[in-house]
């Protein structure tokens, strides 16, 4: 299965450079340009896909600005012709960082970072445990013992009522799937929370037992829902 994506690209040439090799490399379906943000995001609102290719300087809105706002968590690629947007690409959970001008090599390099793991297995819809991979063995985490799931890149970090940590091959996009939707929701594209172990919120800013969680614009609402506030 081909991985769908979109390019958000102010520069024409730049994109359809990337157009062609998405194309040449048999693995990549573009499923639009966009030259900036607000388009990007009108598109992101009423559709999915699992990549974006997403420059950073355009007129308007940055790229790390639309990442603030889209309801999902794709994998992103960054594009752009700088060197001073490694701390943000870091603090986003890029998945890879392409200097412009780079090769039709260094975008396959890119496209072995975005391969989707198969580190986590779910029991099955509805379980009350999941089983991770972590350490070289499976760990069986019930659902009730975990306080949330954050993103670390191409890993995930799960955080326990036990103050353990386990680290495993994955994306926050997957993982959205496949935890309990009773117990779980994603409140920003880098973390999963447990509802029933949310002590208060402030603000944009969830507590859970000491910790910080951020809630994202574009979460706001689902997690007011959920935790039925009015």
């Amino acid at each position: 299965m081909k991985i769908s994506c979109i390019i958000v690209e102010d520069l024409q040439v730049a994109a359809n450079y990337l157009m062609k090799c998405c194309e040449k490399s048999g693995q990549v379906e573009s499923k639009g340009h966009f030259v900036n943000v607000p388009d990007a995001l009108y598109f992101l609102n009423e559709n999915t896909v699992d990549l974006i290719f997403l420059d950073v300087e355009m007129p308007g809105a940055s790229g790390f600005e639309l990442l603030d706002q889209i309801a999902f968590s794709p994998k992103v690629i960054l594009t752009t012709s700088k060197k001073d947007y490694a701390y943000n690409a870091f603090q986003y959970n890029v998945s890879d960082y392409l200097m412009k001008p780079f090769t039709y090599q260094r975008f396959l390099e890119s496209l072995q970072k975005i391969k989707p793991s198969q580190e986590t297995i779910s029991t099955r819809s509805g379980s009350d445990h999941i089983y991770i991979k972590a350490d070289g063995k499976l760990v069986r985490l019930n659902n009730d013992s975990i306080l949330y799931i954050e993103s670390m890149g191409d890993y995930v970090k799960f955080v326990t009522t036990d103050n353990k940590k386990y680290i495993t091959h994955n994306t926050i996009k997957n993982l959205e799937e496949k935890v309990s939707k009773h117990h779980f929701l994603k409140v920003h594209r880098s973390f999963i929370v447990n509802l029933h172990k949310i002590d208060d919120m402030r603000e944009n800013i969830l507590y859970i037992k000491g910790n910080e969680i951020p809630v994202s614009k574009a979460n706001k609402a689902d997690v007011f829902k959920r935790l039925n506030i009015v």
